[in-house]
């Protein structure tokens, strides 16, 4: 394709953000490009993260049922046993089956795919360079950069993605460690330790905090730790890890507390470091054209996605907030309309976060935690699983609902749940905070029985202390 053939927007990116955000802006007539280094679209998300990720704890999943939950069904199996490669290969077929639709989506919409480094040169300009070296530069009127974010490394520990791993990595294993060490306890950690554990592996998770899961409402935390260590992972919370020695066939882990003391050693098979991610923007070009990053390397936007270089936008995990897939589609989206010259917009306050292991654990809005901090005057409604016919029925009964209404008003200003299918279930509460529901709201809209969402209505039901089933 010759130089400087002209788009009007060129996203730089085609993962969930910028894939979607290159959809709709074809949608809303733009002529648009959109470029990946990898070959296969999708991103982090649907090569290396989300999708593959989420295929394995189903698969996982579904060993550990017909282990220990079929019986109680009166379902006899006899000996269960597993096939990795099996499992693999699911979720490598599921992998694909994601990015060629991503490719059947472009192609529908008329968006052209670039696969190459890109570099922004100017506000109107973008280099490519293919694998080969071949490079072009492509003219456009606007630039969005939805880049996403890597993996955050963890000084003394060197990643070679077979002993000292990061989620990529732990993706594919080609066995089932003995030990398996995940260093952070955060959403990705406890969902890759999850799969392992349940293929057999002994999982320790280490944690400089001296709580689980960072951010999640504290009482949801200790109980989500305590059906883990009842699934067989161990803690060791306010613990640092210190260094790594890699051996031909384990791995010894220092650590210590993380106030500082006396060094020990952890022997291993495989280490998760799982501690964070950072904004991916290397070689982008950023400092040439002038565009401002914060402390941590984010992207620094106005309310428009805007950076300080007019023409220049971004989303997702490149700029400041949380680092979730379905908050950079929902820019994008919002991005693409901006630029198109619509009116677009994201509340960031019913953005969900969802954990997949099992049970699951959800969550919308604001923390016990946070509204004492910010001194506000609230209500909690519980409702206990253990409490609900339909979960008793599918002897999934570890977890509870929880609701945060404002006391004045009644306004629903967070939500928590931990248990089957919470992921699913927290979207009652998000649609209602959109539209600014009460828990009143919710607790006289009819739900059907038997359902695992009634336990959403009598938490409602719980905050005016009237709850039917408890």
């Amino acid at each position: 394709m010759a130089d400087g053939q002209n788009f009007d927007l060129i996203v730089i990116g085609a993962g969930p953000g910028g894939y979607v955000a290159a959809i709709r802006a074809a949608q809303l007539g733009l002529n648009v490009a959109c470029i990946d280094k990898r070959k296969s679209l999708g991103g982090t998300c649907l090569n290396i993260g989300c999708i593959p990720s989420k295929a394995l704890l189903q698969s996982s999943e579904h060993y550990e049922h017909a282990q220990h939950g079929l019986a109680a069904h009166g379902v006899k199996v006899g000996k269960v046993s597993f096939d990795l490669d099996a499992m693999m290969g699911h979720k490598n077929k599921v992998v694909e089956d994601n990015t060629k639709g991503i490719e059947f989506l472009f192609k529908k919409n008329k968006v052209t795919s670039f696969h190459g480094t890109a570099r922004i040169t100017s506000a109107t300009e973008v280099d490519v360079t293919s694998e080969n070296g071949d490079s072009q530069t492509l003219k456009t009127g606007a630039i969005l950069i939805a880049t996403g974010s890597d993996s955050t490394p963890l000084p003394g520990l060197e990643i070679d993605e077979k002993q000292i791993v990061t989620s990529t990595g732990a993706l594919t294993l080609a066995s089932v460690p003995k030990h398996l060490v995940v260093v952070g306890a955060g959403y990705i950690g406890l969902e890759m330790g999850s799969v392992w554990a349940r293929l057999g592996a002994n999982v320790t998770v280490i944690e400089f905090l001296d709580r689980i899961t960072p951010g999640m409402d504290g009482e949801v935390a200790k109980a989500f730790q305590k059906i883990l260590e009842a699934q067989g992972m161990t803690f060791r919370l306010g613990t640092k890890v210190t260094g790594a020695e890699t051996l031909k066939t384990k791995v010894k882990l220092s650590v210590e507390a993380a106030s500082g003391g006396e060094t020990e050693t952890i022997e291993c098979d495989t280490v998760l470091v799982s501690i964070g991610r950072r904004p991916y923007t290397n070689q982008l070009g950023l400092d040439e054209a002038g565009i401002t990053t914060d402390e941590r390397g984010f992207i620094e936007i106005d309310a428009n996605f805007q950076t300080n270089v007019e023409g220049i936008f971004a989303i997702g995990d490149c700029v400041p907030g949380p680092m979730l897939a379905h908050k950079a589609e929902d820019e994008g989206v919002a991005a693409a309309e901006i630029i198109a010259g619509e009116t677009g917009h994201v509340n960031y306050d019913v953005i969900p976060g969802i954990v997949y292991t099992w049970p699951e654990v959800a969550s919308v809005g604001k923390t016990e935690e946070q509204l004492k901090d910010d001194g506000v005057d609230y209500r909690v409604g519980k409702f206990p699983f253990s409490a609900n016919g339909r979960a008793r029925a599918a002897n999934e009964t570890d977890g509870f609902v929880k609701l945060l209404a404002d006391s004045k008003t009644d306004r629903l200003l967070g939500a928590h749940i931990i248990g089957p299918d919470a992921g699913t279930l927290i979207h009652e509460i998000v649609v209602g905070m959109e539209f600014g529901a009460s828990a009143e709201d919710i607790a006289r809209t009819c739900h059907g029985h038997p359902t695992l969402s009634e336990a959403v209505k009598e938490a409602a039901l719980a905050v005016d202390g009237r709850t039917i089933h408890i």
